[in-house]
């Protein structure tokens, strides 16, 4: 470190040094939320089924069963307004429920699902009603 009449200059590596941690501690302050996304190599976040919340997992089970499911619009049609997922053609997208306890409504949280309904290609999970989605892996 050098010294100048302002007073000491720090490097570089150091000012990244002490931004770095000073993120890592603020991160680590503010706890960790309770689905945690993973990065995939193609950029794309992740979740584990084991990690998605208790309802989560029993809508998946019932989507890999093909029912019962508790709410009527349970398997219909997603279009994908939001392009948040893959596009793919009118129909390939189905949504189902998650419950939220302690919600009067079906909640925001949703499993949407693409391919056939018993055996999907893929699965996706959001906790805030599409605005962002998490590729469901087992």
């Amino acid at each position: 470190m050098k010294i100048s009449p302002e007073g000491p200059i720090l490097s570089r590596r150091a000012v990244v040094k002490f931004a770095l941690t000073s993120a890592i501690l603020a991160l680590a302050l503010t706890g960790i939320p309770a689905v945690q996304a993973r990065e995939r190599q193609d950029g794309a976040a992740t979740v584990r089924v084991a990690e998605l919340p208790r309802q989560g997992q029993e809508a998946y089970g019932r989507i890999r069963q093909g029912g019962p499911f508790q709410f009527d619009k349970d398997g219909m049609v997603f279009g994908n307004r939001e392009r948040q997922l893959p596009t793919e053609r009118r129909g390939y997208y189905r949504e189902y429920t998650v419950t939220t306890p302690g919600s009067r409504d079906r909640g925001a949280r949703r499993i949407v699902c693409g391919g056939p309904a018993r055996a999907p290609h893929a699965c996706f999970y959001t906790a805030d009603h599409y605005a962002s989605f998490r590729k469901i892996v087992e």
